[in-house]
């Protein structure tokens, strides 16, 4: 997922720039009509890796108040009941306490901005506020961190983070770290002790661990160094496109053993190739729930909820950000430059619905679709949260 702030390094500045001219462009862009998928509005829909951009980037505050309304009627319109969005800073090794200060200072922000439209925002900390923001209709934001370095070497900050919101950590981000090996570490190496330290401590704490962006060996590891059961919250299925950032069959069995669920990711790691669409992801949603089952598969979709306005603008600074990910090795070398991180067939406001309504024509039950669109979710984080 993204970090809240386009000053860290060159990829985050091109992810802020490409993001920002989306929510410029977004302005003029209207709503589009509804699909109708009947038990929609009645269910908890949770989307394990997403955001708002109005609470997620760092803009002044005049652009915040030409982005709030459209980015508020996204919220409203994509029918989710709550996000988990990051509030940790990724995409660096963070060896000092940069990342323990910054994190901190965006957590403040970020409720700031939650605590301005308190009809529309929520923050959830426990499951009575996942029921609370649906039946109010408000749109909850849970915290989580990508990446432990907000920890710094110390596992008391992780009662000090649950105090100040923080419900779900991800271990790792793409790189190495104090806990384990992330996803594009070709060592693949699995939990540290220390790893294993943060695992036994976020059980303690009732903070859900999440495994997204892991090596293969981290999550297999962290799967059985858990007591409780963890997420895997962005990934795809291995078995249809081999990349790092997606997880093995053995992965997915384990992590279902342990109670867990896996979102399903609307990023490029998808394919191998060219650009995924939402057939594609929806082989990977099937390819889970034939391996795991259906009470461990959900969605994370790693994208904002805010459509994005595919203008001149926006795919020039797309382009830039493609380019960057293939260099750092985020996307194999020969990649098409026009990838995007969203999947354009269901790049609308209430792409959720329209998910639903396209895994209904495939013959899924009503059951399994609300499952699948957050019910898994609720239900680890009710285990877990108490």
């Amino acid at each position: 997922m993204l970090s809240i702030d386009v000053m860290i390094d060159r990829r985050e500045l091109l992810i802020g720039a490409a993001a920002l001219a989306a929510c410029a462009a977004q302005r003029r862009a209207s709503l589009p009509p509804l699909r109708n998928w009947a038990p929609f509005p009645s269910m908890i829909a949770i989307d394990g890796a997403s955001a708002l951009d109005l609470v997620m980037w760092d803009v002044d505050d005049k652009a915040t108040a030409e982005i709030a309304k459209t980015n508020l009627e996204a919220a409203h319109a994509c029918g989710l009941t709550a996000v988990v969005m990051t509030v940790a800073p990724a995409g660096k090794f963070w060896l000092n306490d940069a990342a323990f200060e910054k994190c901190k200072a965006d957590i403040a922000t970020i409720k700031t901005k939650i605590a301005a439209y308190p009809d529309d925002l929520m923050l959830i900390q426990t499951a009575a506020d996942l029921a609370t923001a649906h039946q109010s209709h408000r749109f909850g934001v849970i915290f989580t961190f990508q990446g432990t370095e907000p920890l710094g070497e110390d596992t008391d900050r992780i009662a000090m983070f649950r105090e100040m919101g923080v419900r779900v950590i991800q271990l790792t981000h793409n790189r190495h770290n104090l806990v384990g090996d992330g996803a594009t570490e070709p060592g693949n190496a699995g939990l540290s002790n220390y790893g294993r330290e943060v695992v036994e401590q976020l059980n303690a704490a009732r903070i859900v661990v999440d495994l997204a962006h892991g090596s293969q060996r981290t999550i297999k590891e962290g799967i059985a160094a858990s007591k409780r059961p963890v997420l895997i919250s962005h990934t795809g299925c291995r078995a249809l496109s081999d990349l790092p950032r997606n997880t093995g069959d053995a992965e997915l069995r384990a992590l279902a053993d342990k109670g867990g669920v896996a979102g399903m990711i609307f990023w490029p790691y998808l394919r191998e190739d060219t650009q995924p669409m939402a057939a594609d992801l929806i082989a990977h949603i099937e390819h889970a729930i034939d391996v795991a089952g259906e009470d461990h598969v959900g969605i994370g979709s790693d994208t904002s909820v805010v459509p994005v306005d595919r203008t001149p603008e926006f795919e020039k600074d797309n382009r830039a950000l493609v380019t960057d990910l293939v260099a750092q090795g985020i996307f194999e070398k020969g990649r098409p430059a026009d990838l995007y991180m969203f999947l354009p067939d269901l790049n609308v406001a209430n792409r959720y619905e329209v998910l639903a309504t396209l895994l209904a024509a495939r013959g899924h039950s009503d059951a399994r679709i609300a499952k699948i669109l957050g019910g898994n979710f609720a239900r680890v984080l009710r285990d877990i949260w108490g």
